[in-house]
């Protein structure tokens, strides 16, 4: 007589794994119900973070709306991919993840200013911690959320670090340059371009045309951002 080892316990359970798992084409399932809430879920949570600090924080002082459209695609965009990655394996999906972002850094056809630069990253870090960390409770990840808002309000709220903008002048008064001319120079740059200038910084001199570039260094009231400050030419 033939032993069976037939378990009908062990049937039951891969019976019902399979039940939970849903229906499935080719070994994938079609329909994951916990991981497609998961990632409702956590995709709301960073598209509300990094709208919030486009929103209220870069697009309220720099008005500039294709920056706006890029950092909201690119949220969305890197919390995807890694969101998707992190069912590889721990090495190509880090590695590849990795190399996305920081290609992407370089998607660009001019110079981006360094703010605009510094938001960037700061929408790709939050969205590559939202995207990787399966495994951190919610708490934590709140907690973290909360504290980039946080930084970037103290930052940009001024109470803490007084903003002081610059802008590259060419002056033709030549005269004026000199160490003992500064008190007169800095009234003329006063009256001539309306800036509540604190500071001037001579320098690359033309003896030649009877010019200088200056750097002036002024405060705003209006918290605004110019954007233009250290352009000096047409492209």
């Amino acid at each position: 007589m033939i032993q069976s080892d037939y378990d009908p316990g062990i049937v039951q359970e891969f019976t019902q794994a399979l039940a939970e798992k849903g229906p499935s084409f080719m070994g994938v399932s079609l329909f994951d119900p916990n991981i497609l809430l998961m990632l409702l879920i956590r995709f709301t949570a960073n598209l509300l973070v990094c709208w919030i600090i486009i929103q209220f924080f870069y697009y309220r002082k720099s008005v500039r709306k294709d920056y706006y459209f890029t950092f909201m695609l690119f949220s969305c965009t890197i919390f995807l991919l890694l969101f998707i990655l992190q069912n590889l394996s721990m090495e190509f999906g880090f590695a590849l993840g990795l190399f996305c972002i920081f290609g992407m850094i370089r998607y660009r056809t001019e110079t981006v200013a360094i703010r605009e630069m510094t938001y960037l990253f700061v929408i790709i870090g939050i969205s590559a911690v939202n995207g990787l960390s399966m495994d951190v409770d919610y708490t934590t990840l709140l907690v973290a959320n909360l504290l980039f808002i946080a930084i970037i309000w103290v930052l940009e709220s001024n109470k803490f670090v007084k903003h002081t903008s610059t802008k590259i002048v060419l002056y033709e008064k030549i005269a004026l340059i000199k160490p003992d001319k500064y008190e007169e120079m800095l009234d003329d740059l006063k009256e001539r371009t309306g800036l509540n200038i604190t500071k001037v910084e001579v320098g690359h001199i033309d003896f030649l045309r009877d010019v200088a570039f200056i750097k002036v260094y002024y405060k705003i009231t209006s918290g605004e951002i110019n954007t233009i400050d250290t352009i000096t030419r047409f492209s």
